[in-house]
């Protein structure tokens, strides 16, 4: 498998004591953190991801926020010293690539496309990346106004598709690029949205033929048992935190931590709260299917609140610790295949608003990162 040109450096060995790391340890990363006209307009002037993350408020007692970053600070992503620093922090604690959030709306509307392109424009950092295309609506959910549409995701046609492929090709034939089996590997967010899946694999899997690459690696995140065989692509990446089938079992046995959240998430004045204790150890997890090719993710915490308020849901109880638990987990599942299908995804790198984040902050300082480099190093 071709890791892209900083992979060597990047790759965790493990000590030999338990089962072999993953391959690829790969970080979604998030954009948000540079102001744009579209922003300015929407939210008002200069308004950023850290906009929302500090005006965060504690909505009940023990509840920690605002969560604040640490060594990296309030970070602009037009600096590439910024851009820089995150490569070497991500390097050192065992992840092996970025995959950048990537904005295309239809009809070439773009957003949040300046430091990918920079980024893939200057060469630097030199550190492996690849990208997940956030096929979604974007709508008012931070002002109270969930239905008010803001840049609404469309397929216009084949044309508008091609004019996609051909942004994003540029990219696959970087060396940095991460391959699957040599084919540059491509996520979507949101599959079941597109109006022939199948279809739209096939033409990306020519198109990519015809620019002289050996096809696409291609994987969806899915929620549910959405099923990547059946849709022309090569794989599913787990994204739902809880599988349907535990939360389904949780709620028919109801338990006092599946009932009080049942509680908060209805109630107007708490958000819905969550024990990590009770759900992370169903974190990580494959597909249903065993036939399905399918990727674990693991998270490290979660609180949206900072972007949707009482709106929003958070899990108590998330630690370094916990998070050492699901990767360690999520290398039991990955032991038992070829190299090439041993990914391991995160959520997140930086989504600083919805708190999943492995760059430091000022409680924990790198604790996030120490736990994920001690988990794949260790047994």
């Amino acid at each position: 498998m071709d890791l892209g040109s900083d992979a060597a450096s990047a790759q965790p060995t493990g000590d030999g004591t338990g089962p072999p790391s993953p391959a690829e340890v790969i970080a979604f990363y998030l954009p948000q953190y540079y102001p744009t006209p579209e922003n300015d307009e929407w939210w008002g002037p200069g308004f950023t991801e850290w906009t929302n993350v500090a005006r965060a408020r504690p909505l009940f007692p023990g509840h920690r926020q605002p969560i604040i970053p640490g060594e990296l600070g309030f970070y602009d992503l037009r600096n590439p010293e910024t851009r820089a620093a995150q490569a070497e922090l991500a390097r050192a604690h065992g992840v092996t690539a970025f995959c950048y959030w990537h904005y295309w709306f239809g009809d070439g509307r773009r957003l949040l496309d300046r430091p990918f392109a920079e980024v893939l424009a200057s060469g630097q950092p030199d550190f492996p990346f690849c990208l997940a295309w956030a096929n979604d609506t974007w709508r008012g959910v931070w002002i109270g106004a969930p239905d008010r549409v803001l840049m609404e995701q469309r397929y216009p046609g084949v044309a508008d598709e091609r004019a996609h492929f051909d942004l994003v090709v540029e990219a696959f034939h970087d060396p940095r690029y991460v391959r699957i089996d040599g084919r540059p590997l491509f996520a979507v967010f949101n599959p079941p949205a597109l109006p022939e899946p199948e279809a739209f694999a096939e033409r990306w899997r020519t198109w990519a033929d015809d620019a002289g690459l050996p096809g696409l690696f291609l994987v969806g995140l899915a929620r549910g048992t959405w099923r990547a065989s059946t849709r022309g692509f090569d794989g599913v990446v787990m994204s739902q935190v809880v599988p349907p089938t535990v939360e389904r079992r949780r709620r028919e046995r109801v338990p006092v931590d599946y009932a009080l959240s049942g509680l908060t998430r209805r109630a107007p004045f708490v958000p819905g709260i969550y024990s990590a204790a009770r759900w992370w150890p169903h974190v990580p997890h494959l597909h249903p299917h065993a036939e399905e090719r399918s990727f674990p993710t693991v998270l490290p915490a979660w609180d949206n609140t900072p972007r949707s308020g009482r709106r929003g849901f958070l899990f108590t109880g998330a630690t370094p610790e916990r998070f050492a638990e699901q990767v360690r987990a999520a290398r039991r599942l990955l032991a038992g295949r070829p190299e090439h299908e041993r990914l391991l995804f995160v959520k997140s790198w930086n989504e600083w608003a919805e708190g999943n984040i492995l760059e430091p902050d000022r409680h924990r300082g790198r604790g996030y990162l120490e736990a994920l480099r001690g988990a794949l190093d260790g047994p």
